[in-house]
């Protein structure tokens, strides 16, 4: 778990109960005329915006480099396009130990912008996965089982897929993709 989601959690647990402290303290100092408590006030104001920062940040500066390549392993791929301009790879991203799942993403590298790679598709791993290239600039990505399908056709100039969202509300990525896809 990233050290930034970490600290938000454990602020976020110690926020509660000083929370429900102030509402008690403010009730005192409205009923019974007690002194305004302004430190607990302040502390808990600080937590507060600290915790929405936090989640501001994980939402609206999203990028793919938060993606874990530690524990990667690759999937499907190299598939080169018809014309050998991009070629698309695949790679799985394991979460949660024994209890957890997998998560996929394709890459696709465009041999004439200077081997430059852009992620394009972000999603739980189905059973099947593979890719396909529809023609020059469109990529079918199989992800899919018997109950459940995340298969996407995208045009890797302009398109991406991410399974939460995250990529397609990012501010950061906004310039990167036309069009985004999401669950």
């Amino acid at each position: 778990m990233p050290i930034l989601v970490l600290t938000g959690l454990v602020i976020a647990i110690v926020l509660v109960p000083l929370f429900f402290i102030l509402v008690v303290n403010l009730l005192k100092f409205v009923i019974h005329k007690k002194p305004f408590p302004k430190r607990l006030f302040v502390a808990t104001l600080t937590g507060m915006i600290f915790v929405s920062s936090i989640y501001i940040y994980q939402t609206y500066f999203f990028t793919f480099d938060r993606i874990d390549r530690e524990s990667m392993q690759k999937g499907p791929g190299p598939i080169a396009s018809p014309t050998g301009r991009y070629t698309a790879d695949a790679f799985y991203e394991l979460y949660g130990g024994a209890a957890g799942g997998v998560n996929v993403w394709v890459e696709v590298t465009d041999h004439n912008n200077q081997d430059r790679t852009k992620t394009i598709y972000y999603s739980n791993a189905n059973s099947h996965i593979g890719m396909e290239w529809k023609d020059e600039d469109v990529l079918f990505i199989q992800n899919e089982d018997s109950s459940n399908t995340k298969s996407m056709e995208l045009n890797v100039k302009e398109a991406i897929y991410h399974g939460t969202g995250l990529a397609c509300r990012s501010l950061v990525m906004i310039d990167e993709y036309e069009t985004c896809y999401s669950d």
